[in-house]
C-alpha cells in the first residue's frame, strides 16, 4: 500500500553558503538511507531559509516481506559420529531455532547447514524516526552549534518537526523536538504555528501563508522580476549565478526591487562598488550602455503591497558601506603606492617577509625577461614587480582582500604610472581559476609567472608540498596557471631546465619532487586520454609548449579512423626494439640489406626522416605512413637470422623508425 509522506524539519534561518555547499549531498544521503531500509522510492527535496522538506507522493506503508537465508558449516564438520558438534549448535542458536529445524543445502560444492526463514517487513512508521534522525545528523554544513541542553549539534537550532504519513502524524523526536501537525508560514503573514490536517494540505497552507516552497519557483520569480525591471527601465542587471543561488536560499517570498545610491560614489572603481554591494548586501549591480550606474537591485523577502519602505531601507544601509569605501579610496590615493611596511609582513616561515618575496620575484622576472625578450622595457618590468604588492598596505585591500592587485592597478593609474606597469599590477595573479582570463601582454605574463614560480620554488624549498586535497597556497592552481600562460603567449618553458636555472636563490629543493608535482598537474590539465599524455611524457619531453603540441598531435592521430590497425603494426615495432638502447646512434648499412622489402622500407624511411615538417601532426602522419612498408617487411623478412651483422642491421632499421616516433611519443604507452 502507498501513501503520501511529508517530512518537514523547521530551523532558524539557515546560512546560504553552507547550505548550498552541502546541497549536492542532501538528496543522495537521504536516498542511501531509504535504500538501506528497503524503502527506496521517488521523492522531491525542497528548502527555504527556515525548512528542509522531503516529499513523497507515494511511500510504502511497510517494507516488502523477504526471505532470509543462512548458510552454516559443512555437515561433515557439524556432525561427528552422528552427534552435533559446537558448530552445529552454534548455527542453530544464530538462526534462533532448535537444531532439528536446521536443514541441508549446498555451497561451494559442499553439503552445508542451511536455514531459511520468512521475514515480515516492518511498518514504515516504525522506521521513520530513526531514518530522519540519521539523515539530518549526516548532513555536513561545516560549523555547527548546540542549543538548550542538547549534547549534539546542528547548523542551526531545530524549532519544529512535521512528519505526516497521509493524514497520520508520525512520532519523531529530533534534537529533543517532538513532531506535531504544525508548520510555520511567512512571519509577516502569521508569527504563530499553523495547524496542518494532512500531507496534501501542507502545500496550500504554505502558499496561503506567503511561502514559496519550491526553490525553482523562487528562482523563476526573481528572474521574471529582473526582466520586468530591465524592460521598464532600459537598464541591464548583472547576472551572478552564485549570488542568485544565495538569494534564493535566503528568501521565502522573493521580490526584486530597483534602488539607487548617490552619484558621488561612482568615483570609486566599479569593482569596489560591486564587491561592496554583493558581499555585504547581496545586491545585484546595474549597468547602462555597459557602464555601471548608481542603481542596484535587491531581492526582498517582505510580504507587502508597498515596497517603498523596503527600497528606502536598503538605500539607507548601502550608503555607509559606499561612504567607507570612498574614504578608504581617497586615503589610499593620498598615501600613494608604497611598499613601506611590507618588510614587517611575514610571507612564510623560512621564506622571510613579503619584501623578501618581492626581491626573489624580481630576480626570476629578470631572468625570464632575458629568456623571452618581450617587446617591452625592462624598467617597466622592474617597476611593476616593485609595486605589485604595494596595495597590500592599502586600507581598501585590508577591507576587501579579494581586490588585491586590482586596487594596485587603479592606484598606479591615478598616481601617474604608465599603462604597461599598471596592467602588470592588475594581472599579476591571473589566471585565478580554470575559466579565468589570462595576462594580456607578454610583460604581464612574465610578472604573473614570476609570482607563481617564487611561490612554488619557495614553498618546495621549505618542504611545504601539497598532500591529498590540502593545498593552502594554491600551488596546483599556480602550475595550471603557468601551463596556460606559456601556451597563450607561446613562451617555451622546460619543467626541468628552466626550474633548475631559477632555483639558485632558494635552499636545497628536491627537484625530482617538484618535477613530479608539475607533471601531475600537467596530466590533469590536458583533457585527453590519459595514456596519450603518458606516451608524450615517456618520450622525455619536458618543455610545456612542445609537450602540448605533441599531445594534441597524438590525440588527433589516436582518434583518427583506422588508428587501431596502425597501432597494431607500430606496437610490433615497439616490441622488437624494447631491448635496444635508444640513446645510441642507429647505424644502418645499406649494403647489408638483402630482401626487397627491407630495401623498400629503408628508402621510404630515409625520405620521411629527412623531410621538414610544419607540425607534429604532419610528422606523425608521415611516420605512420610507413605502415604498408612495415607490414611487407614483417611478412617477408626474418629479423633474427643467424648472420649477426644482418640481424643487427635489421633491428637498427626498425629501431630508427621507432626512435623517430619516440621524439614525439612512446606509443607503446597508448591505450586504445
Amino acid at each position: 500500500m502507498l501513501k503520501p509522506l511529508l517530512i518537514e524539519i523547521g530551523v532558524e534561518e539557515l546560512p546560504a553558503v553552507p547550505l548550498l555547499k552541502e546541497l549536492k549531498n542532501i538528496e543522495k544521503k537521504y536516498a542511501d538511507i531509504l535504500e538501506k531500509n528497503s524503502l527506496l522510492g521517488e521523492f522531491e527535496f525542497y528548502y527555504t531559509p527556515r525548512r528542509l522538506v522531503i516529499w513523497h507522493r507515494e511511500f510504502k506503508t511497510s517494507q516488502d516481506d523477504s526471505v532470509e537465508e543462512f548458510f552454516g558449516a559443512p555437515v561433515a564438520v557439524a556432525f561427528k559420529g552422528g552427534e552435533a558438534t559446537p558448530a552445529a549448535n552454534g548455527f542453530a542458536k544464530k538462526c534462533g531455532v532448535p537444531l532439528h529445524e536446521i536443514g541441508r543445502g549446498e555451497k561451494g560444492g559442499k553439503e552445508v547447514l542451511y536455514y531459511k526463514k520468512d521475514v515480515k517487513g516492518k511498518k514504515s512508521t516504525e522506521l521513520l524516526s530513526e531514518m530522519i534522525n540519521t539523515w539530518i545528523k549526516s548532513l555536513d554544513f561545516g560549523k555547527s552549534m548546540r542549543w538548550s541542553s542538547n549534547s549534539e549539534s546542528f547548523i542551526r537550532p531545530i524549532r519544529w518537526v512535521n512528519v505526516l504519513f497521509g493524514d497520520e502524524l508520525v512520532n519523531v523526536d529530533l534534537f529533543g523536538v517532538k513532531s506535531s501537525k504544525e508548520t510555520y508560514v511567512h512571519r509577516i503573514s502569521n508569527f504563530n504555528a499553523v495547524s496542518i490536517n494532512g500531507a496534501k494540505d501542507y502545500f496550500d497552507v504554505l502558499k496561503n501563508g506567503g511561502v514559496t516552497l519550491f526553490q525553482e519557483e523562487r528562482t523563476s520569480k526573481i528572474l521574471s522580476d529582473f526582466k520586468e525591471i530591465e524592460n521598464e527601465s532600459g537598464l541591464k542587471i548583472e547576472m551572478d549565478e552564485e549570488l542568485l543561488s544565495e538569494v534564493v536560499a535566503i528568501t521565502e517570498n522573493p521580490t526584486a526591487l530597483l534602488g539607487s545610491f548617490d552619484e558621488e560614489f561612482l568615483r570609486l572603481p566599479p569593482e569596489v562598488i560591486i564587491t561592496s554591494m554583493k558581499e555585504h548586501q547581496r545586491y545585484f549591480p546595474v549597468f547602462k550602455d555597459e557602464k555601471l550606474i548608481n542603481k542596484f537591485v535587491v531581492v526582498s523577502n517582505a510580504l507587502t503591497d508597498d515596497f517603498s519602505k523596503v527600497v528606502e531601507g536598503n538605500e539607507t544601509v548601502l550608503r555607509p558601506r559606499l561612504a567607507d569605501g570612498l574614504f578608504f579610496y581617497d586615503n589610499d590615493l593620498k598615501n600613494g603606492l608604497s611598499t613601506k611596511g611590507l618588510d614587517k609582513v611575514a610571507f612564510f616561515k623560512g621564506l622571510g617577509s613579503v619584501s623578501d618575496k618581492i626581491a626573489r620575484e624580481s630576480k626570476i622576472a629578470n631572468k625570464l625577461f632575458d629568456i623571452y625578450k618581450p617587446d617591452a622595457l625592462k624598467t617597466d618590468l622592474d617597476r611593476a614587480i616593485s609595486l605589485a604588492k604595494a596595495d597590500l598596505m592599502s586600507e581598501m585591500v585590508y577591507e576587501f582582500t579579494e581586490l588585491q592587485g586590482l586596487m594596485g592597478y587603479y592606484y598606479a593609474k591615478e598616481t601617474g604610472e604608465n599603462s604597461n606597469v599598471a596592467t602588470c599590477i592588475k594581472e599579476q595573479y591571473l589566471p585565478t581559476g580554470e575559466d579565468s582570463e589570462l595576462p594580456s601582454t607578454p610583460l604581464s605574463a612574465i610578472v604573473a609567472m614570476s609570482i607563481k614560480l617564487d611561490t612554488l620554488l619557495g614553498l618546495f624549498s621549505v618542504n611545504q608540498i601539497p598532500t591529498g586535497s590540502r593545498d593552502p597556497f594554491a600551488l596546483r592552481r599556480a602550475v595550471n596557471g603557468l601551463v596556460r600562460i606559456t601556451k597563450e603567449h607561446s613562451l617555451e618553458f622546460d619543467i626541468v631546465d628552466t626550474l633548475k636555472s631559477l632555483s639558485g636563490e632558494y635552499d636545497e629543493i628536491d627537484m625530482s619532487k617538484l618535477e613530479s608535482f608539475f607533471l601531475e598537474r600537467v596530466k590533469q590539465y590536458f583533457k585527453v586520454n590519459p595514456s596519450i599524455v603518458e606516451a608524450v611524457l615517456a618520450s622525455g619531453e619536458r618543455e610545456l609548449l612542445a609537450m602540448g603540441k605533441k599531445i594534441q598531435a597524438l590525440d588527433s592521430m589516436v582518434n583518427s579512423e583506422g588508428f587501431s590497425e596502425l597501432f597494431s603494426t607500430f606496437k610490433r615495432v615497439a616490441n622488437i626494439t624494447k631491448d635496444i638502447n635508444m640513446s645510441e646512434n642507429m647505424l644502418i648499412d645499406s649494403s647489408l640489406l638483402e630482401e626487397e622489402a627491407e630495401k623498400s622500407l629503408h628508402v621510404r624511411y630515409i625520405e620521411v626522416s629527412t623531410c621538414s615538417y610544419d607540425s607534429y601532426e604532419e610528422e606523425l602522419d608521415a611516420l605512420f605512413g610507413l605502415k604498408p612498408e612495415l607490414d611487407k617487411f614483417f611478412e617477408d623478412v626474418m629479423v633474427n637470422v643467424e648472420n649477426e651483422n644482418v640481424k643487427n642491421n635489421r633491428k637498427s632499421l626498425i629501431a630508427s623508425i621507432y626512435k623517430s616516433i619516440l621524439k614525439i611519443a612512446d606509443i607503446k604507452e597508448v591505450s586504445i
